[in-house]
């Protein structure tokens, strides 16, 4: 079943890209899915959005070396190509860049991933921090050409102040 962010947000998507049930396309755990409209090899490059409250101490590195974990146990092979801290540390975040091998519908795969995570503190207590993550996957040749879309759609997100709390 789809899940709800811990804070509300919003954001654009990549001219193309067409939300989707999160159960219909095989991600429950996520807030949010969009699919790019051009599979490759049977396989949707895909974006997902999923978050969490996180008041305990781990850094964001620490939760993307969790997520890249988690990845592992469902996967063949995962290797973080890159791991990066963006932002300010009134907005900190943090990108990783996986290669993913794994049996997807079946089909053995080699899948690509970016992971954007930002840190949402409360204004009122800092201490209530919430983690968003949003994640590009698709297939390894299709990537490059999928990536600029991602990080157009990254710039776009942000705090949504008009939803109702």
């Amino acid at each position: 079943m789809a899940t709800t962010l811990p804070v509300p947000i919003k954001f654009e998507l990549p001219e193309g890209w067409r939300a989707a049930s999160p159960d219909e396309a095989g991600a429950p755990g996520a807030a949010f899915v969009a699919l790019h409209p051009q599979p490759d090899a049977g396989f949707t490059a895909n974006i997902t959005i999923d978050g969490e409250y996180r008041p305990d101490a781990a850094t964001l590195s620490e939760l993307a070396e969790e997520s890249a974990e988690r990845l592992r146990r469902a996967a063949v092979s995962v290797d973080v190509t890159t791991r990066r801290e963006i932002g300010s540390e009134e907005a900190p975040g943090l990108t990783q860049t996986l290669t993913v091998s794994t049996v997807a519908g079946g089909v053995p795969r080699d899948l690509a991933q970016a992971q954007v995570y930002l840190s949402l503190l409360d204004v009122a207590d800092p201490r209530q921090r919430a983690i968003v993550r949003l994640v590009l996957t698709a297939t390894a040749a299709q990537f490059p050409y999928v990536l600029q879309d991602f990080q157009n759609f990254v710039r776009t997100v942000r705090p949504d102040t008009d939803a109702p709390s």
